[in-house]
């Protein structure tokens, strides 16, 4: 079925901040009801053992998660080698939090233009970084900064050792400039 399929594409895109029923129906353009037999109907489906999946009712929000029966494959992903490199995307991630700490995984997202939840999951299981409190800004989500961890792994004494950042302002263009172009429209000439 179709929406069940939406359904669960929104709540993997979603990640860790999670969705409300209210959220769903109004994305899916459905009752709340409908939404609520939906979700329903999805988490049965993720009750099956040949699922490594959940759908979990946190913090007012439902999300997808891992089964908890299948945590010690999950911990031994952390530790074995090979593992425990860090791509380009996670070193990134963790730059933004370093400089910016404490920060929310959606301020995080903003800034790097992608969803980075999956990737701030990782760092946290890494142990490079940790939860931090509750932002005030609606909803109260997560706030993130690294830890003890991440110092030793980059070989840093305090934070004040990483390196200075020098931010260009970007150059604000007027709005007009958006539709000028050096290119001309053969309809022009």
């Amino acid at each position: 079925m179709e929406e069940l399929g939406v359904l669960e594409g929104i709540l993997f895109v979603m990640g860790d901040e999670g969705i409300d029923l209210h959220s769903v129906s109004e994305i899916m353009e459905i009752t709340e009801e409908h939404a609520k037999e939906l979700l329903l109907e999805l988490k049965k489906s993720y009750e099956d053992k040949s699922r490594g999946l959940r759908i979990s009712y946190l913090g007012d929000a439902f999300k997808l998660t891992t089964k908890q029966e299948h945590k010690k494959y999950y911990e031994k992903l952390v530790v074995t080698p090979g593992t425990n490199k860090l791509s380009q995307a996670a070193l990134e991630t963790l730059a933004i939090i370093a400089y910016n700490q404490p920060i929310s995984t959606s301020e995080v997202s903003e800034i790097r233009g992608v969803q980075s939840g999956q990737l701030i999951r990782k760092l946290v299981a890494k142990g490079l970084i940790k939860e931090a409190g509750k932002s005030d800004l609606s909803g109260h989500p997560n706030l993130y900064r690294t830890t003890r961890e991440f110092l030793d792994y980059f070989g840093l004494a305090t934070l004040e050792d990483l390196p200075n950042v020098e931010l260009k302002e970007e150059i604000e263009e007027d709005e007009t400039d958006l539709f000028n172009s050096i290119y001309k429209d053969e309809s022009d000439e």
